[in-house]
């Protein structure tokens, strides 16, 4: 998932049996001691993530001890939300906001301390697998209401996943559209047939799966699967507003400065494990850059101390000045993320390899860094797979660690022997004031390496959309993926499998590599978790040697937030703020 996710202990898609524990990155370091030590990406700690039982996915969320009800909670945040129709999200960003207006079958159980287990939120439990994981059944809870009060039916949950194969839908994850049978020919469902491989009776849905997945029930987690009204779908336009069935609903959005969300007086809190629901309303604020928020949560007056930030991390110009001080420390979650971000490199343009490895010799990884706010924002990455990810394989086959400034003779030499110097290079990337900092970084390096770049910012907003047209006018571009389950093959797979080149998709670098794709179907039937892993290691290896990327950096996440916002929990199953969790701290 772009800016997402995670860590698998089976076999990922094909374990025969119901899956029982995942892992998803812990850094442990919740901020409060003001050392100004950055956490390790390589050393962090794995939060394990159980499947709960039925008892497990009954009855309301774990309290959070001392919370309060009532009071308003305020976000302050770069970008709007791009994408609102489940069918369409893809941003964890989107995700944490959504979780309080969108609920799917299965989702992530928080507690206190930030434990983490999946059970069913409108199913009855994490689903029943049969058939060696082939086919999956859930039953739907009773007694869980849209904001207009009409109960949530099974068949409002068969018409959201085959809704998933409308012409409209473009963006969003596509899981259940390869792995369903019968998906390849289905059309969705506006012309008034069914998917066969959906079966409902009575309360209770069936998939039937092409292949075994064990990791069905983790996948269905993603909000990118949460539950659309049959009555209330209005196709394209649904992606504006969307009804709820979750604790809040939108009153009101305006587009690019914010939306506000209030009480969805039909939602029964003991059908909901996952949200608590403490406030009364939650207003969204867009359009702010990192160090303007930075400066708020550091000033914390007024509303600002009951503010929070999703997106929004501590600026990178005041990270020693935060992270340095024990009382602004304490109001900061920090946490070590599994996503890789990266610079896609896109290979319909540029054809020739060594082009492509120039680009990765004269990255200018330590600059970058830098600029980012040095070792406590991020690590260098060398590997598509992070070091928290079951499949990651240690390897630098482009020197940046033991040349992290870059090596623009080695970048010279390969443009020379292509036959390419002075090859220009378009480089996409979103518009922010640090990002025009490393613009200048990334634009200095590649020109002393024999290039010549132009470097192009563009609108966060509709940044991915823009990318993930195969049209696109970018040469290269700034991109980032986490796994959206704990699993090697939701790394590797959406983004690098040529099955996925599509508008709207997510293999960026439009690879069409043949042994790449043999390669990743056979890991994906491996049966034995420790052999699957290593051959996600071995094709992340692949892929570099193609060099259809650059690994920039692993993300050390810094949350700052006013000194009013209680309960600010880390969701490792989404990899985010839990905002489900918090609450308004009374004055």
């Amino acid at each position: 998932m772009s800016f997402s996710r995670r860590n698998f202990l089976i076999a990922t898609g094909v374990a025969a049996g119901a899956t029982t524990v995942l892992s998803a990155c812990s850094s442990g370091n919740g901020g409060g001691s003001g050392s100004n030590k950055a956490p390790s990406v390589d050393k962090a700690k794995a939060a394990e993530i159980l499947v709960g039982t039925k008892a497990d996915s009954t009855g309301a969320a774990p309290e959070v001890p001392g919370a309060v009800k009532g009071g308003t909670i305020y976000t302050l945040d770069q970008i709007d939300w791009d994408h609102l129709d489940p069918a369409q999200l893809y941003s964890s960003y989107e995700g944490a906001c959504s979780v309080l207006f969108l609920r799917g079958l299965t989702g992530y159980k928080v507690d206190s301390k930030g434990g983490t287990t999946l059970v069913g939120d409108l199913a009855t439990d994490a689903g029943t697998a049969t058939d060696g994981g082939k086919t999956w059944a859930f039953t739907l809870k009773d007694n869980v209401k849209w904001e207009d009060g009409a109960d949530v039916t099974i068949e409002d949950v068969r018409h959201t996943f085959e809704r998933l194969f409308a012409s409209f839908v473009t963006q969003g994850p596509r899981y259940p559209q390869g792995w369903l049978v019968g998906g390849d020919k289905y059309k969705g469902p506006y012309g008034g047939k069914h998917l066969d491989s959906i079966e409902i009776s009575g309360k209770t849905i069936t998939f039937k799966l092409k292949e075994a997945h064990a990791d069905f029930n983790f996948m269905l987690a993603m909000r990118g699967f949460s539950i659309v009204p049959k009555k209330h779908d209005t196709k394209e336009k649904y992606d504006k507003r969307p009804f709820s069935c979750a604790p809040y609903k939108i009153e009101s959005r305006s587009i690019g400065k914010g939306a506000t969300l209030v009480r969805n007086e039909h939602w029964v809190a003991e059908t909901d494990p996952l949200r608590n629901a403490y406030p009364d309303k939650f207003v969204f604020q867009f359009g702010f850059q990192p160090l303007a928020s930075t400066d708020r949560y550091i000033a914390d007056k007024g509303n600002d101390q009951y503010t929070l930030s999703l997106l929004n991390e501590v600026a990178p110009e005041r990270i020693q000045k935060v992270l340095t001080n024990a009382t602004f420390k304490k109001r900061v979650l920090t946490q070590v993320d599994t996503t890789c971000y990266y610079f896609a490199i896109n290979t319909k343009r540029i054809t020739d390899v060594k082009v492509r490895q120039a680009l990765n010799f004269a990255w200018p990884s330590k600059q970058l860094q830098q600029i980012r706010g040095g070792a406590l924002s991020t690590a260098t990455a060398t590997t598509i797979i992070s070091p928290l990810t079951p499949g990651h394989k240690d390897f630098d086959l482009y020197e940046k660690k033991s040349k992290p400034m870059g090596d623009p003779e080695k970048a010279k030499a390969l443009l020379k022997e292509a036959g390419k110097s002075g090859q220009r290079v378009v480089v996409a990337m979103q518009q922010s004031d640090n990002a025009v900092k490393q613009a200048v970084a990334i634009k200095t390096a590649l020109t002393k390496a024999g290039f010549t770049p132009v470097v192009k910012q563009v609108d966060k907003t509709s940044f991915y959309s823009q990318i993930g047209q195969l049209d696109n006018e970018y040469d290269m571009f700034a991109a980032g993926w986490g796994p959206d389950w704990p699993a090697g093959y939701a790394v590797i797979q959406p983004c690098f499998d040529s099955s996925q080149i599509a508008d709207g998709g997510v293999n960026w670098p439009q690879l069409k590599d043949a042994s790449v794709d043999k390669a990743i179907a056979a890991a994906t039937v491996e049966p034995d978790a420790k052999k699957a892993a290593t051959m996600w290691g071995d094709i992340d290896e692949q892929i570099m040697r193609t060099a259809a990327v650059v690994p920039d950096y692993n993300p050390i996440r810094n949350y700052f937030h006013g000194s009013k916002v209680g309960g600010v929990i880390y969701d490792s199953g989404n990899t985010c703020i839990a905002l489900g969790k918090v609450y308004a701290a009374k004055a």
